[in-house]
């Protein structure tokens, strides 16, 4: 059996728009649709966190082991072997206070792709195919206004240009790269709503279904 890495923020662990910290359940987030929409030719790794940014560091305390990458090297090793990681991060470099510019998501996101690159399992030596997931689209005014504060500010835009980068990045380096800017998101502006949870699940159901793993 193929298993397949998905690795993300709140919107891989199934937050639910507008809520405090609910999480959809089994039958609604998008990794345990894809599972059963895969027929259980695939075992899906669900490694989703709220807040998890690329690289980014926070030092508050409550927001301490949300840099992804570094949780991302161990994760990878821990769960050695599996054959595809799904990688949709991005959104939380994206706040105000991170002052992250489109160009430093890219490179932060380059760090990911570069290690998948060089990584080989320790069990056989096998490689790793990595699929890029693009950020929901992100309407700032919504999500401050949910908040009541400028968290996002400047982030609608932000997040366009970003996916422009992912896309293109991904062409040039001939990885699977998912557009997601056409699925829907809740009330809050910047998390899946059931129909995007569903919308994701099929696109990558597709993808999955297309993988010649023979090559």
């Amino acid at each position: 059996m193929k298993r397949i890495l998905c690795y993300g923020d709140s919107n891989t662990w199934g937050f639910i728009p507008g809520s405090t910290r609910k999480r959809f359940d089994e039958n609604t987030r998008w990794t345990r649709l894809l599972q059963n929409l895969l027929n259980g030719d695939f075992e899906i790794i669900e490694e989703g966190l709220c807040g998890r940014t690329l690289c980014t560091e926070d030092k508050r305390l409550e927001k301490v082991g949300k840099n992804g990458f570094s949780y991302f090297v161990p994760c990878v090793n821990s769960h050695d072997k599996f054959d595809i990681l799904i990688l949709m991060l991005g959104t939380n470099e994206l706040k105000k206070v991170n002052n992250a510019s489109a160009q430093d998501v890219l490179i932060m996101l380059s760090k990911y792709v570069e290690f998948i690159e060089n990584y080989r399992s320790e069990q056989d030596g096998g490689k790793i195919l990595p699929i890029i997931c693009g950020i929901p689209n992100l309407y700032e005014e919504q999500c401050n206004q949910i908040r009541k504060n400028d968290k996002f500010d400047g982030a609608e835009k932000k997040c366009k240009e970003v996916n422009i980068l992912y896309k293109n990045y991904c062409e040039e380096n001939g990885i699977i790269f998912v557009d997601n800017s056409d699925l829907e998101v809740g009330i809050d502006g910047l998390h899946l709503n059931q129909i995007g949870h569903k919308q994701l699940a099929e696109k990558l159901e597709k993808i999955v279904k297309e993988i010649n793993f023979d090559k």
